[in-house]
């Protein structure tokens, strides 16, 4: 918005010359992450406040972490607050014809939506367990998938009109069109490497990264301060791939594939890190505020986007490892329960207790020792993503 208004005055007369400024992508970031910093920090006191004044406490499973059952009560939705400083902060400071940009916006503000009423049914109608998984999975998938088929035809378009041509040539020729290379599965630390996927491959693809994120930073989200740490860290990795990839001369230094428009992704993942860190502010321990799924889902739902937009998939798998991790464990703790109760008539599990950060605190670590932890793996995590950009 502040980019049309800046080119705007520019036109009117050649005085307002020093606002070109507003051109560069990286002011624009540096100030949208500054933006929702301060909305965060200036916001956060009162947000909590209506939060408690609503009692729109945490409920705590009953068969929780004893250690937790002190945080009943604390104001949850919390992510209203990241999402809010996330979406203000990027409208200021983006260029508001960006599609790539837009797309984000849309599936982060969808999958809070869905946190939102998950939220509100745990704390309404004080039901730990919030909305249904096969309900809260069928909104999530349609998101999911309607973000996939816009994606897939929109990575070598320029224009939305192209996309949806190239969406009806893709349906009249029944189902079969040769996708840019740009389109294809980018494999890291080899140069030029992708595999093509095709149109379904790459909605399924697309698909299962948008969703997957988005439950596994809701599984990791457990802990104070523990979620949103590692999301301010991928997702500032993510906007420095996006601002090669949207650059046609880093891009071709860097072997990576060029997509116009992807370097203003940049804005939106600065406004993230800045609504992350005011929002961590609230949510060290002892927390006084969650942000629980609307913000859990939501911002795992926007790291998944900005993956697959500058096609850097695997690379976010490695980034987010933590989260990869939480949510295996997760899977294996029930399908092993399963498996034994069905054997044995009994149910074991792998682990003390899942996910894996729980795990640890029935072995004795400390809730700040293994958040701190899992920082500094997601650090080192990041540190192996960004050695892509150049280990070729």
């Amino acid at each position: 918005m502040l980019l049309n208004l800046a080119q705007w005055l520019q036109s009117l007369s050649p005085d307002w010359g020093f606002l070109r400024v507003f051109q560069y992508i990286t002011f624009r970031a540096v100030m949208a992450a500054l933006t929702s910093l301060l909305i965060g920090l200036i916001a956060g006191p009162a947000v909590i406040r209506h939060l408690a004044a609503l009692k729109i406490g945490q409920p705590i499973r009953g068969y929780g972490m004893e250690t937790h059952l002190a945080k009943s009560g604390t104001p949850t939705m919390g992510g209203v607050l990241i999402l809010l400083s996330i979406a203000i902060s990027t409208l200021l400071w983006f260029d508001l014809s960006n599609r790539f940009v837009w797309i984000v916006l849309i599936v982060t503000l969808g999958f809070g939506a869905i946190g939102w009423v998950d939220d509100w049914r745990k704390v309404v109608n004080k039901d730990p367990e919030g909305m249904r998984s096969s309900e809260k999975y069928f909104w999530q998938s349609v998101i999911g998938l309607l973000a996939a088929f816009y994606l897939v035809f929109s990575i070598s378009e320029s224009s939305n009109m192209r996309v949806l041509d190239l969406f009806m040539s893709w349906v009249i020729s029944g189902f079969d069109v040769n996708l840019p290379p740009t389109a294809g599965l980018m494999v890291p630390f080899f140069k030029e490497v992708s595999y093509p996927l095709g149109v379904f491959g790459f909605v399924v693809l697309t698909y299962l990264v948008i969703v997957g994120s988005s439950n596994a930073v809701n599984l990791t989200d457990g802990l104070d301060g523990l979620a949103i740490m590692p999301v301010v860290m991928v997702g500032s990795a993510l906007g420095v791939f996006a601002y090669v990839t949207g650059s046609s001369v880093y891009a071709k230094y860097l072997f990576l594939p060029y997509i116009p428009g992807t370097g203003e992704l940049l804005i939106f993942c600065a406004a993230m890190a800045g609504a992350g860190l005011a929002f961590l502010w609230f949510n060290t321990h002892p927390a006084q505020v969650f942000m629980g799924d609307v913000g859990a889902l939501a911002l795992g739902a926007a790291l998944g986007t900005i993956a697959v937009i500058v096609r850097q998939e695997i690379v976010l798998a490695i980034m987010g490892g933590i989260f990869v991790v939480e949510a295996l464990s997760v899977m294996a703790q029930v399908s092993y329960f399963k498996y034994t109760k069905k054997k044995y008539g009994e149910g074991r599990r792998i682990l003390k207790m899942a996910p894996l950060h729980h795990h640890f605190e029935k072995s004795g670590w400390k809730e700040t020792q293994v958040v701190v932890r899992f920082w500094i793996i997601t650090m080192l995590l990041c540190l192996v993503g960004l050695s892509t950009l150049k280990l070729r």
